[in-house]
């Protein structure tokens, strides 16, 4: 018996002047499936999981049918549904309700009536499975987004729902913690039995474990089959979603691979063991080395000492780090390093209490507030809500400047011109963060400062704001983002940061650094280390692989 049935449904929001969100959309999910529904941004994935739990769905105009286990989802009450159906959002911030960990572990237990001895006992169970009680007396506000979003799965849990619905949940995750979060996930589905359906732009631990996958386009489904045989198929039809396969897959087909298309890294390590059973010739791209000397820099930071109060742990402990001007530098590490607070001690948001940083080869607290930010520092926050002040994507631009040119060629740049009229809350996670690349982009900067600018980017956008930073970069204007998507690091950046423990620990080229590590490296180096040194991405191994096979690269 299916879990969910969702019969022809179409969906458009009041701002949308007609343009359905959701079109004609019928599926089956069956109970005790994995299945993962991909797309681009703004494709539909987010609007439609919201319809799958009654005090979510958006408002708007909307037509079809939906079964939750046989009954119209709208006839089944909203205590069935919270007890039945858990739902994971994108920020872990926007789903946490209490103050400590144990309280909030209890929250959906207490809202459903349960009573005591059962709400210990499921409470404790929880925190077990998911390794929590180590930390189960501390405030939330404490917690890194890993571990708020993994106690935002174990409060759901603790409630027992028979289906977990996930929404890009490791979008703010470092990979590793995104990698422990998934396997969690999987883990639930395997052992539990629970329903999982999720979305997801980083395919690449969950694609091989998933019994489904569905691709969405423009409101529609345009794929719903195996993972292996949906990667096939886009690659056959040059379907542009064939960009967000996991790097096994995009190796494979488009190295004219023979046989079955790897998923897994360990599948992609035996098919290459196969295809080179004797060492190649050619085992390693040429690479640069980076100057360690750097004359004028665009910013230098020198021995940053900062602590968010006077009794608290130092979150910056002598952050060291020259930046070239008019490159792309990256900074990468966990969750809760304090990655974020070196941004905003640029910024001056956070004041070091010892230490120096210079812009432009002059100092930070020489400049004044109005001098430092227009013309020379702008900065993207995590949290792109967090620059929205109007009504509509439009009059937020507009708030930047009165040129009418200026931001038509910012929404095309970003991709927006057909979002202009829509509320900047009613966007998805990536185009909230496209919207508010173009806010920034509008005060013209010379020195860029981005904080997770690929959260909740689609693969297709990611090429496109790499090149947008390739023309700011031509521009000689300087680029610093923290991230962790290694993947578009390892691709675009000219150098990369390891920050760790409050402080910039090394500095390297991507091959260099994404190389020489055996954790914190991309999935394609993973997968052909043992062969090619160096080769970081898909592009990469790709590359070595024709050459060796005597094909033009």
């Amino acid at each position: 018996m299916e879990h969910f049935e969702i019969r022809n449904l179409s969906f458009s929001y009041p701002t949308a002047k007609g343009k359905k969100s959701l079109d004609d959309v019928s599926l089956k999910i069956e109970k005790g499936e994995y299945a993962v529904i991909c797309g681009k941004s703004g494709s539909g994935k987010t609007t439609l999981l919201k319809h799958l739990k009654t005090v979510l769905t958006p408002h708007g105009k909307r037509s079809g049918e939906i079964y939750f286990n046989g009954f119209p989802l709208e006839k089944v009450s909203n205590r069935e549904q919270s007890a039945k159906i858990g739902y994971v959002m994108q920020n872990p911030d926007d789903q946490i309700v209490t103050d400590k960990v144990w309280h909030e572990l209890a929250f959906g237990l207490e809202s459903l009536g349960c009573d005591q001895k059962s709400m210990r006992s499921r409470v404790a169970e929880m925190a077990c499975y998911f390794g929590i009680q180590d930390w189960f007396h501390k405030d939330v506000a404490t917690l890194s987004g890993g571990q708020k979003q993994l106690l935002n799965l174990a409060s759901i849990m603790a409630m027992q729902p028979e289906l977990l619905i996930l929404d890009e949940p490791t979008s703010q995750l470092d990979p590793i913690a995104a990698s422990d979060f998934l396997n969690t996930v999987r883990k639930i589905n395997v052992e539990l039995g629970t329903t999982v359906i999720i979305t997801e732009h980083r395919l690449e631990d969950i694609f091989p474990y998933a019994d489904r996958a569905v691709v969405m386009d423009n409101g529609r489904i345009v794929a719903n089959d195996t993972p292996r045989n949906v990667g096939k198929l886009l690659y056959e039809q040059g379907n542009p979603m064939f960009t967000a396969m996991p790097a096994p897959v995009r190796v494979f087909y488009n190295a004219n691979g023979k046989g079955d298309c790897p998923l897994t890294v360990r599948e992609g390590r035996t098919w290459l063991n196969k295809e080179f059973a004797e060492e190649p010739k050619i085992t390693e791209i040429p690479f640069e080395t980076i100057e360690d000397d750097i004359e004028n820099p665009a910013i230098s930071l020198k021995e940053l000492w900062f602590r968010y109060e006077k009794d608290s742990p130092d979150i910056l402990r002598g952050v060291s780090l020259d930046v070239p001007a008019g490159s792309l530098s990256a900074i990468v590490g966990g969750n809760g390093a304090g990655k974020s607070t070196m941004l905003k001690a640029v910024c001056g948001i956070c004041k070091p209490y010892r230490g120096k940083i210079k812009v432009f080869g002059k100092a930070v607290n020489k400049y004044k507030s109005a001098e430092l930010f227009k013309n020379c520092i702008s900065m993207l926050p995590q949290d792109p809500k967090s620059l929205f002040v109007k009504k509509t994507v439009a009059e937020d631009l507009a708030e930047m400047t009165k040129d009418r040119k200026k931001i038509t060629e910012a929404a095309e740049i970003c991709q927006i011109t057909d979002l202009m009229d829509n509320h900047p809350y009613d966007l998805s996670g990536g185009e909230q963060q496209r919207a508010a690349l173009a806010k920034v982009l509008l005060t013209e900067p010379k020195l860029l400062l981005l904080d997770e600018p690929t959260k909740g980017m689609d693969s297709f956008f990611k090429e496109t704001f790499a090149s947008v930073l390739q023309k700011l970069k031509d521009q000689g204007i300087t680029v610093i983002i923290v991230s962790h998507d290694v993947e578009f690091c390892a691709k675009y950046a000219d150098r990369i940061s390891m920050f760790f423990d409050g402080q910039i620990l090394t500095t390297d080229t991507p091959q260099k650094f994404f190389g020489s590590n055996n954790f914190y490296t991309t999935v394609a180096n993973r997968m052909s280390r043992h062969i090619f040194r160096n080769a970081v991405t898909s592009e990469n191994v790709v590359e070595l692989y024709r050459k060796n096979k005597g094909e033009k690269a």
